[in-house]
């Protein structure tokens, strides 16, 4: 099977031949798989080379002009070094703009601290009019993308290697639909942590919910799971910081007693990379450790 990044490729390169106004901007990151879309669309794939500021900057100058720029690199060089450009150039200019990330939190460890990018959501948060979708499969990341560059807003797509075995139907405003039905407490699981969250969570009465596009934060759907149930115990497990989403939770829950746990990818930095699996675990986010944590904490 492709990965996201393969698909977001292969799906990109087919929007540009069916949308005139697409562009899709690069920063040496995927070049090699854009090329026969660059020889196709010359004036439409752009690659500035490893300047991300010049990155963003050349992507809402597009949106300016009335195109609908897709912006693609590591997450790390798509949001955290260019933070300032995504704050400005986008959002102070009211210009929409799609930002499609690869890389994740921990997807390349060998790369090093350099290549990770566990504060991506969590930064984004300090914006305003940002949407951001957590695909948790290959068809998932298409459909989000062709959702997102019908529009005009501001999205943020985060791709990852980390991947559920099975997709979903996502988009479309469905919020966080319910998995699995239980009285025991609610799990949020965002994107590829589905898996190993229905896997942490077996046997237990819990209901799991699944958040793919978790800004704007599914504040309905969150309450009518947690009033299902006798208790509100919330449990939000994100493959990226842990804690990012806890404050929308609480503000969704605000008129009625409640108990929230993040779980995610710690604060620490990990020096001794290994591989994609070890930080799952280092994290407790694979299945082992999830449990622990979750039933720990929802005393089921």
């Amino acid at each position: 099977m492709d990965t996201m990044r393969d698909r977001f490729i292969a799906t990109a390169s087919q929007l540009l031949d069916e949308q005139p106004r697409l562009a899709v901007v690069l920063a040496d990151i995927s070049a090699d798989g854009f090329a026969p879309a660059r020889r196709a669309h010359p004036d439409r794939v752009i690659n500035v080379g490893i300047r991300e500021q010049l990155l963003i900057g050349a992507g809402a100058g597009m949106a300016l002009t009335g195109m609908r720029p897709i912006v693609h690199t590591f997450a790390s060089f798509l949001v955290e070094r260019p933070f300032e450009q995504v704050k400005l150039d986008f959002g102070h200019q009211e210009v929409g703009g799609v930002l499609v990330s690869a890389g994740g939190s921990y997807d390349w460890p060998a790369g090093g601290f350099t290549h990770m990018a566990p504060g991506d959501v969590a930064l984004l948060d300090t914006l305003d009019g940002w949407t951001v979708h957590v695909p948790g499969h290959p068809d998932e990341a298409e459909a989000l993308l062709r959702e997102a560059v019908d529009g005009d807003d501001r999205v943020y797509v985060r791709l990852s290697l980390q991947e559920n075995r099975t997709a979903r139907a996502v988009g479309g405003g469905a919020g966080f639909p319910v998995v699995r039905e239980g009285r025991g407490g609610t799990v949020v699981a965002v994107g590829p942590m589905l898996d190993n969250v229905l896997a942490a969570t077996e046997g237990l009465d819990v209901n799991v919910l699944y958040a793919t596009t978790v800004r704007p934060f599914d504040a309905a759907g969150l309450r009518r799971a947690v009033d299902a149930g006798p208790g509100a115990d919330v449990v939000i497990v994100e493959p990226y910081l842990a804690g990012t989403s806890t404050t929308a939770a609480n503000e969704a829950l605000a008129e009625v007693p409640h108990r929230v746990l993040g779980l995610g990818v710690g604060r620490a930095e990990l020096r001794r990379y290994g591989g994609m699996d070890e930080h799952l675990v280092a994290h407790g986010l694979d299945p082992r450790g999830l449990r622990e944590r979750i039933t720990g904490f929802l005393r089921t």
